[in-house]
């Protein structure tokens, strides 16, 4: 068993991760982005198949093209984070399982399925979407991940040949405090889970 991490640790990842709706001027660097995607590109996925896309829009260009895609509210939050990361998967994953996964052949199984294709493209593409929030967050960023979009605008703009789908946005940067509300309660264990 590996060691604990710390109780600040911990707290940085999960308790005083708050989702952030307001951002600070902060410039994230191309070797962050990369640092970014180099820490979460490890965490596991079905057959290692990797299907999430990201698209980092850092520029007021690039976001200025997702503006027609997203709801009121959530313009000001864009306009003021450092990066928006539109979290997509790509339906044609499978493509690079021979790559990804020589143990045996896996392409078959998603290349002649396309509704298993989907299915483990939105599920792993999810999962690779909630690494890159935990990766920000170890890396000391505030994150913000956003559903209030049209997807269709989004495809249609960033994605016009049709493979890769947007799943959910991500806005990542320094937090400001203002953006900062109360923390919510969770459900408690006995409410949600079960020991068998």
């Amino acid at each position: 068993m590996k060691s604990k991490l710390s109780s600040d640790a911990l707290a940085q990842l999960f308790s005083d991760g708050h989702t952030a709706h307001a951002f600070v001027p902060h410039t994230i660097s191309d070797s962050d982005i990369h640092a970014l995607y180099e820490t979460m590109k490890w965490a596991p996925t079905a057959f290692n198949a990797s299907p999430a896309r990201f698209v980092f829009l850092r520029s007021a260009a690039a976001k200025q093209r997702l503006m027609p895609a997203l709801s009121p509210g959530n313009v000001p939050q864009v306009e003021a984070a450092s990066l928006t990361v539109i979290v997509a998967f790509d339906t044609q994953f499978y493509e690079h399982l021979p790559q990804l996964f020589p143990a045996y052949d896996a392409k078959p199984i998603y290349a002649n399925n396309a509704a298993a294709a989907q299915e483990a493209a939105f599920r792993n593409g999810s999962l690779q979407g909630a690494y890159l929030l935990m990766a920000a967050r170890a890396l000391g960023y505030d994150c913000g991940p956003m559903s209030g979009f049209d997807a269709a605008k989004v495809n249609a703009e960033f994605f016009p040949k049709g493979d890769w789908k947007v799943n959910f946005l991500m806005n990542i940067g320094v937090a400001d405090p203002k953006g900062i509300y109360p923390r919510n309660i969770r459900l408690d264990f006995d409410r949600v889970a079960s020991i068998l």
